[in-house]
């Protein structure tokens, strides 16, 4: 499978979260071409503002792998991950992020700062944006238009 057949997946987690009515965020974490971490966006469900689909996703894979280090492991998620995420992914140690939609409020990987990008930090992740983008921020955009009582016209 190839990076777009992978975010497919996570758009597919995505829609799982916007049913259970949290923002519709999904993630998964691949390793050696086998999926082995999912999740989805939680935190109003579990009550836990760190629930972020990639921090699930993170948890899922550690525990199936026995580490909480996930070299080797790529991570597909379908918006750009916040701080928070960042912080939790280079700690992880993994290898790629792979995300579709820009995030323009709270986006680590370029769009508000670029976590992944700074020099002084000891962990260097390669980030890969925009697979899926258009399909990644129309679930968005339409969960959010729902939400304002409005549909939107693409």
């Amino acid at each position: 499978m190839d990076d777009s057949e992978f975010m497919g997946l996570a758009l597919d987690l995505a829609r799982e979260a916007g049913a259970a009515g949290e923002v519709p965020v999904g993630a998964l974490i691949v390793w050696g071409g086998e999926v082995v971490g999912r999740g989805f966006n939680q935190p109003v469900g579990r009550h836990d503002p760190t629930a972020h689909a990639e921090v699930m996703a993170l948890r899922d894979a550690a525990t199936h792998l026995g580490n909480y280090r996930l070299p080797g492991c790529t991570l597909y998620v379908t918006l750009e991950p916040c701080a928070m995420c960042a912080g939790a992914i280079m700690h992880a140690r993994m290898d790629r992020v792979v995300f579709g939609a820009r995030d323009p409020k709270t986006g680590a990987a370029g769009s508000i700062i670029d976590l992944f990008a700074e020099s002084r930090l000891n962990h260097h992740t390669t980030i890969v944006g925009g697979v899926l983008a258009e399909e990644c921020g129309s679930l968005l955009s339409s969960f959010f238009g729902a939400r304002r009582g409005r549909t939107l016209v693409a």
